[in-house]
């Protein structure tokens, strides 16, 4: 079972940054989604979840209109579209799975956790 983000980088404020994360071991489409990130010195938080079904989503208030979770079960994969970024976005961005059909923000409930990848927002 493994889940391996891509895509972070270092990106100007105001800037784009499109996160993919690729599973293999196992079906995603059994899976609610959720994206995570960690910023130093900061507990981990929830930023946006998506459901299995019927794609219902929630975002944390800080990124809500900012950023877009979506998932291509056909390629076992979702993404984390993020636009207007700002330098309080740096973190380290995590995705990470829930066996059923809804999503959580909440660290616990997380079945398996990808590696991370880093997103730096700075000029």
């Amino acid at each position: 079972v493994q889940l391996v983000e891509s895509g972070g980088g270092l990106v100007q404020p105001g800037g784009s940054l499109r996160l993919s994360c690729a599973a293999s071991g196992f079906t995603l489409a059994y899976y609610g989604i959720s994206w995570f990130r960690q910023a130093p010195g900061k507990e981990r938080e929830g930023v946006s979840c998506i459901s299995r079904t019927d794609g219902i989503t929630q975002y944390a208030e800080s990124v809500k209109g900012r950023f877009t979770i979506s998932r291509d079960n056909a390629k076992n994969t979702v993404y984390l579209q993020m636009n207007s970024l700002k330098p309080e976005d740096t973190a380290v961005y995590y995705c990470a799975v829930r066996w059923g059909n809804i999503g959580t923000m909440v660290s616990n409930e997380i079945d398996y956790w990808g590696q991370g990848t880093q997103v730096t927002v700075s000029s």
